[in-house]
């Protein structure tokens, strides 16, 4: 192989595909250091971002202008002058929990169309184990009409991005990387370790850095489903599920999961990527699809439990009125993406009642094109049976008990999922 396909020079030129959660801090990184492309499909998202604006809140204003070497550009042809390309899209999954690779391989068609002798393609996107040489690669070498591992080469490095998070940021987590050959993943590894103060781990293989990246969401995926169990449990039996976890975790091995909703871009879809590909190979996977069926079923038993707790209440349940509060996938973060606070207002609409849904983080806009529910700009007080704390938004525990419980008529149920107040001062947690 030719050393120049593998060496970087300060003149090596980054493209980075996909400018959200996870590739707008990237090249923001990257940008600080070297000249960088940033591309994204959406000329709405450009012209934001050219602005000095970023929807998602995961880079300020400061930091895209500390990043003089990145620019932005809609046209796949602003990439030609690229050499290392990063493509950091969406992997979701669709109605029928199955990988939806659509983002990944347009991703790949793009870069495939401007790609060049001696050029490495890094993925980041979540997949299964294989996906990045048995589905990208081909799309590569078609539109490209060059051949892999003589022409070009393949890294990927999984994310490791926690939305909303300001103090895990891209540079501070160790990140795993790999390649298709020795050379190239000494070269992506070098790369990466220009920007991760964490440092790097790099893997034997990409199949490995797949996997690897697969299954840390799978056993968080794992370990939340058995603790919403346990407070399934615990509930039936009049027990404080969070009274026992306190008491758990005094003991300095235990884990300290907590019940709750579980959505968002990883931890409620990667697992799905992993049983996509046992099954393909034979193997039916007990332990992890049985913890997705129990968290893809808690929207289903918060509404039910809520539902009881207003019979036992005697609250009639014509013409009942719901307050949620919150509709992100997690606190303090405007991301939509598989949030499960729908399945709540889905299941409570079953039963024909009225909800609305507060959320001072979430673009309403989004909410409506994504889900198509509107989302009201303020709760009215004294006009609710119940209200639902969903998301422990930090606007939420500052307004205090007493002003979220005015909401609520004289007599109503505040049900507590995400432990905002004391157990003393909620109706029901879970």
């Amino acid at each position: 192989m030719k050393e120049e396909a593998v060496k970087l020079s300060s003149e090596t030129k980054i493209g980075i595909i996909g400018l959200g959660y996870v590739g707008l801090p990237l090249a923001v990184e990257f940008g600080k250091r070297r000249d960088v492309v940033g591309f994204d499909i959406s000329r709405a998202r450009i012209d934001s971002l050219r602005a000095g604006h970023d929807s998602t809140l995961e880079v300020s204003e400061a930091e895209l202008i500390e990043a003089s070497g990145l620019t932005f550009t809609s046209k796949p042809e602003g990439l030609r002058e690229c050499t290392i390309f990063i493509a950091t899209v969406p992997t979701p999954i669709d109605e029928y929990k199955r990988p939806d690779l659509t983002a990944l391989y347009r991703a790949s068609e793009t870069i495939g169309s401007v790609l060049k002798k001696n050029d490495i393609v890094i993925y980041e996107s979540t997949v299964y184990p294989g996906a990045t040489e048995e589905e990208c690669v081909p799309v590569l070498e078609r539109v490209s009409g060059l051949k892999f591992n003589v022409d070009f080469f393949v890294g990927y490095s999984p994310e490791r991005i926690n939305p909303g998070d300001k103090t895990h940021r891209v540079s501070t987590i160790r990140k795993v990387t790999s390649g298709s050959t020795p050379e190239a993943a000494d070269a992506v590894d070098a790369l990466y370790g220009e920007i991760i103060t964490a440092g790097t781990h790099r893997a034997s293989s990409i199949r490995v850095a797949e996997a690897a990246k697969v299954i840390e969401n799978t056993q968080r995926d794992v370990n939340i489903a058995l603790i919403n169990e346990l407070s399934i449990i615990f509930t039936r039996m009049s027990i404080d599920t969070e009274a026992v976890l306190e008491a758990a975790g005094t003991k300095w091995n235990f884990l300290p999961f907590r019940p709750g909703l579980v959505g968002g871009h990883c931890i409620g879809v990667d697992p799905y990527y992993l049983t996509h590909k046992a099954q393909a190979i034979g193997y039916h996977p007990e332990v992890i699809l049985a913890g997705r069926r129990v968290n893809d079923n808690m929207g289903i038993y918060v509404a039910s439990q809520l539902v009881k707790a207003l019979t036992r209440r005697g609250i009639a349940m014509n013409n009942v009125r719901v307050l949620l509060l919150g509709f992100a996938f997690k606190e303090n973060c405007p991301d939509l993406r598989n949030t499960r606070v729908v399945d709540i207002v889905d299941e409570l609409q079953q039963y024909e009642m009225g909800v609305d849904v507060y959320d001072p983080w979430v673009s309403s806009e989004e909410a409506r094109h994504e889900y198509g529910l509107t989302l009201i700009d303020k709760p009215a007080l004294n006009a609710y049976d119940a209200i639902v704390v969903a998301v422990a938004h930090k606007e939420f525990a500052q307004m205090g008990i007493e002003a979220v419980r005015a909401f609520g008529k004289p007599n109503h149920v505040l049900y507590d999922l995400k432990y905002v107040f004391p157990a003393e001062a909620s109706d029901i947690r879970l």
